[in-house]
């Protein structure tokens, strides 16, 4: 089965999540550190902030797969990719403009991961019981 959206938001993401790997390996050359941070503020949100989207991103896109290939409708799952997608900007952003402190942007975007998570998982278990029920 073909799963166009979620192959889209996927690759979007993987681009995503190549841009802040680079801006990882620019500080470990820079701080000539191959594991671990410096007490570098910069350093340490560039790690976590692609730490994060590692982190969240596997299981987003594993939902989204699995509504799509269960049928939930294609732009549902556009709508909350989008959400999902523009959150881990916004959250990398304010990862990076804040040092990992406390930023806007950070918050929105981690409000917006959670939100479009809860979405997916509520949609995927709404529509196996509307199939199955």
């Amino acid at each position: 089965m073909i799963i166009p959206v979620t192959a889209i938001f996927a690759s979007v993401l993987a681009v995503l999540m190549l841009f802040l790997a680079c801006r990882i390996s620019m500080f470990r050359l820079k701080f000539r550190q191959s594991l671990g941070t410096t007490e570098n503020p910069d350093f340490q949100a560039a790690v976590r902030a692609h730490g994060n989207l590692v982190e969240y991103a596997p299981l987003a896109l594993i939902l989204m797969a699995i509504g799509e290939m269960n049928g939930v409708g294609s732009l549902v799952i556009y709508w909350v990719g989008m959400v999902f997608t523009v959150g881990r900007l916004l959250h990398a952003w304010g990862m990076v403009r804040g040092q990992g402190g406390p930023h806007r942007a950070r918050l929105i975007g981690t409000v917006c991961t959670w939100l479009a998570m809860l979405a997916m998982a509520v949609l995927v278990v709404w529509n196996v019981v509307q199939v199955n029920g």
